[in-house]
């Protein structure tokens, strides 16, 4: 049973996902600040964060920064839950590490298929694993254990950008448009954006480039969309 960290100061809305979590299976727990959003993961060590974006003590962007800068929380999927439905908001949570957003007010039913949805990629992202290891050019992945390292050295990703740099490497050289990526990596049932995919890829790139602006791995096809490298 999956175990959902539920966080935000408006305890109606707390206690209406709750119910409705519950009664599809979920397990859930709660916080109405980011200072005891932040003792929650650590004591009950959820599955996946809902999180308020305007919370007191500590707001939401700063939860989503602690929660990504810890090695043990690092893949924790977060559903950031904001009030505000600007683009520019939206691509600030999600440069902030957010796997994805809604904003208020919000359908439970959305809310409910979003969770479904990165708990499903999440699953069978651990099912497609086996024993596989990839290498090139200094960067080493490990299906099984979802070990990344560049250089030797190793980077924490979360649970999206894994899944995009699993699905590069496993195609390196084929160019995808950034619809084939929303299809292969979210699925059918995506509520992901063009521009919350480059944002997504940017994130990625910030993790495993030497050099941004000359990534060797995640390249950019002009016109079309990304690919991985050629493989010599």
């Amino acid at each position: 049973m999956y175990k959902i960290l539920i966080v935000d100061d408006e305890q109606d809305i707390v206690e209406l996902v709750s119910y409705n979590l519950e009664k599809e299976g979920f397990k859930t727990v709660k916080a109405y600040d980011g200072e005891a959003a932040l003792k929650m993961v650590k004591l009950q060590k959820p599955d996946l964060i809902i999180l308020d974006l305007m919370l007191p003590k500590m707001n939401g962007l700063d939860v989503c920064r602690a929660i990504r800068s810890n090695p043990e929380t690092v893949s924790l999927p977060i559903i950031m839950l904001t009030a505000k439905g600007d683009e520019v908001d939206k691509i600030i949570g999600l440069e902030n590490g957010a796997d994805d957003y809604i904003t208020k007010p919000f359908s439970v039913k959305e809310l409910i298929a979003r969770v479904r949805s990165i708990l499903r990629r999440l699953h069978d992202g651990e099912k497609k694993t086996g024993q596989e290891e990839f290498q090139y050019e200094g960067l080493t992945i490990n299906y099984a254990s979802c070990l990344v390292k560049v250089s030797g050295k190793q980077v924490t990703l979360s649970p999206t950008e894994l899944k995009l740099l699993f699905f590069f490497s496993r195609n390196p050289g084929r160019v995808y448009s950034r619809s084939q990526i929303l299809d292969h990596v979210w699925g059918d049932d995506t509520f992901i954006t063009d521009r919350a995919i480059d944002v997504h890829i940017g994130r990625l790139r910030s993790q495993i480039e030497k050099d941004m602006d000359n990534p060797r791995y995640i390249l950019t096809v002009r016109g079309f969309g990304y690919k991985f490298a050629d493989k010599k």
